[in-house]
């Protein structure tokens, strides 16, 4: 890797994933995740400082939210990356912030990002369109209602559902309150999904939507979708998290369904695991 740039003040690597930690003009900081994929790298983008959704289970959640960040802060974290010798392929929008709670600053990130890589002079490059970028939201249903008239139609498209009914994903996540799950997938039925597929990400909780039942009850839920379901163990989030949150075992993940490994545990840059202030 190459030099620091000097709005990085923390840079964390551990088989291949860095965490970088980068200072903005007012003194604030995010994170963003670099993984690595295939030949090249991903990089987890973060689009607020903190967030309002105030999931139980996420870091940046509990962190609160403390301001959105412009769309030239959005950019600036694949700039860093790149100038770190880890050019991006491929960008998820999945960092700190609820993307669709930025909407505006977000869709003029990635304006920026793709002109910026067609006026560089170079071929085009895999960030040159939004093929190979995914968004994901909590299931923020008027930023997806916008995402859908929008056309997004190469972007891929990510929500994070993590229950297998409302009574549960109210208790997890707040945003459960305002749209609850039958709004939700029929806002979803309405995407221009890439390949029609939609990326449902769902962290099991031990004791909470880990069961048998929980997962029939999935099944049943996502059965109109054409989805992909990735599934990880609940990361731990340190003293940020409430007591009755656990990781489950091995074996009841087994019993769910086949499941994605969490990358970049041990450098709290794992799902769930983005903050910068304790």
């Amino acid at each position: 890797m190459t030099g620091r740039p000097q709005c990085v003040d923390e840079v964390l690597e551990s088989e291949g994933v860095v965490k970088l930690r980068v200072v903005l003009a007012d003194g604030e900081r995010v994170e963003s995740v670099l993984i690595p994929d295939g030949d090249g790298h991903s990089l987890c983008v973060s689009t607020q400082v903190g967030c309002r959704m105030g999931c139980v289970f996420c870091a940046t959640g509990r962190m609160g939210f403390v301001r959105d960040l412009s769309a030239e802060e959005i950019a600036l974290q694949v700039r860093v990356a790149a100038e770190m010798g880890r050019k991006p392929d491929k960008l998820v929008f999945m960092g700190m912030g609820e993307p669709f709670d930025n909407y505006d600053a977000w869709r003029a990130a990635v304006e920026l990002i793709i002109e910026s890589r067609r006026r560089g002079g170079e071929r085009p490059s895999a960030l040159g369109s939004t093929r190979r970028m995914t968004v994901s939201t909590c299931g923020h249903v008027d930023g997806m209602a916008r995402f859908a008239r929008e056309g997004f139609k190469r972007m891929g498209f990510a929500l994070s559902l993590n229950a297998p009914c409302d009574e549960i994903r109210s208790e997890l996540m707040p945003v459960n309150r305002r749209w609850g799950m039958e709004a939700l997938r029929d806002a979803v039925l309405k995407l221009p999904l890439r390949g029609g597929v939609v990326l449902v990400e769902y962290v099991l909780i031990a004791g909470i939507n880990d069961s048998t039942a929980h997962a029939e009850r999935l099944a049943d839920y996502l059965r109109p979708l054409r989805c992909l379901l990735n599934l990880l163990a609940y990361n731990p989030t340190g003293e940020r998290g409430p007591d009755w949150l656990a990781t489950p075992t091995e074996e009841t993940v087994a019993g769910f369904v086949t499941r994605r490994e969490s990358r970049g545990l041990e450098l709290a840059a794992a799902c769930g695991q983005l903050a910068t202030r304790e």
